[in-house]
């Protein structure tokens, strides 16, 4: 059953925690949940750690906890440290119902970087891809084990950003990596959306629906911003935006056809200041309806 949910981060950044922290609490639950009506919201750094708090509290606003971003550090720690690691973050997904977790390779990501151009992100070369989806794998085998399945989500200033590297990181792991598919990174890795969820829908089992505006993108890379630069910029933004360059409509019947049956989310962090949640939020669930019935997913 297909659901439909938020991000914090269009209210309170979590990357840069400045963003929207004169933002209350509960206006953000108020308005994701009474007001605007998703069925969930992601973590956020605003969120209690204790699961059973967590759930009463999101609960209280009518609102699911759908899963939470993880940090991993594959890259230098092992398999075994990692999952010691992730206890906590597993045990609070499993104690709401949580079905994915959301994972993503940072011990040596700069997007929290206000200073570093996104540009500079890190790479690796096959034979450490390789080597990373091994241990990465062995790590989504015991989410696996505990009920939860594994998510990679593909990122802006990190490891796994464009297309290419979204083919080698599914090539060489399976059967237990999934996929989560963010439009927005997608296209502002330099992926076209369509191609990039058609050659993996059978392996999304979670759909960021971000959008960007084309032109803002353009100046980060054109001019050496940082990946914080262009939230604060206006890089990203909602479906239904005039300004947004992700047409969502052939996405949602890519995920029709694969019988895509999880969350579909708006994680689109902008400048609250600049940008009201409330009425960007409201109009980015909205399309979503729309065009999930017109794709037959709801």
């Amino acid at each position: 059953m297909i659901q439909f949910g938020t991000n914090p981060i269009a209210w309170a950044n979590d990357d840069d925690q400045t963003i929207g922290a004169d933002i209350p609490t509960a206006r953000i639950l108020d308005e994701a949940g009474r007001q605007i009506g998703f069925d969930g919201i992601e973590n956020g750094h605003r969120w209690p750690d204790d699961p059973e708090a967590l759930r009463a509290l999101l609960a209280g606003y009518g609102l699911k906890f759908i899963s939470g971003w993880y940090s991993t550090e594959l890259l230098t720690r092992s398999v075994e440290d990692e999952i010691a690691n992730a206890a906590p973050h597993i045990a609070k997904l499993r104690h709401n119902g949580s079905k994915v977790m959301i994972v993503c390779e940072t011990s040596n990501a700069i997007h929290g970087d206000a200073k570093r151009p996104v540009n500079d992100r890190p790479r690796l070369t096959p034979a450490e891809m390789t080597a990373f989806a091994a241990k990465l794998e062995a790590f989504a085998a015991h989410l696996t084990a505990q009920g939860l399945t594994l998510v990679y989500h593909h990122h802006m200033g990190t490891i796994v950003e464009s297309p290419d590297e979204i083919d080698a990181l599914m090539a060489a792991t399976g059967p237990h990596t999934h996929l989560l598919f963010d439009a927005g990174h997608c296209s502002f890795g330099g992926g076209d959306p369509e191609a990039v969820l058609t050659r993996h829908a059978a392996r999304v089992r979670h759909f960021h629906a971000k959008n960007i505006r084309p032109a803002i993108t353009a100046k980060v890379r054109a001019e050496g911003w940082s990946f914080l630069q262009g939230v604060v910029g206006g890089a990203f933004t909602v479906p239904g935006d005039q300004e947004g360059g992700v047409d969502f409509g052939p996405l949602l019947k890519i995920l029709k056809a694969a019988n895509y049956d999880g969350w579909i989310v708006i994680e689109a962090e902008q400048d609250p200041k600049v940008r009201n949640p409330l009425l960007y939020q409201t109009l980015g669930l909205a399309t979503l309806k729309r065009l999930s019935k017109d794709a037959g997913l709801i």
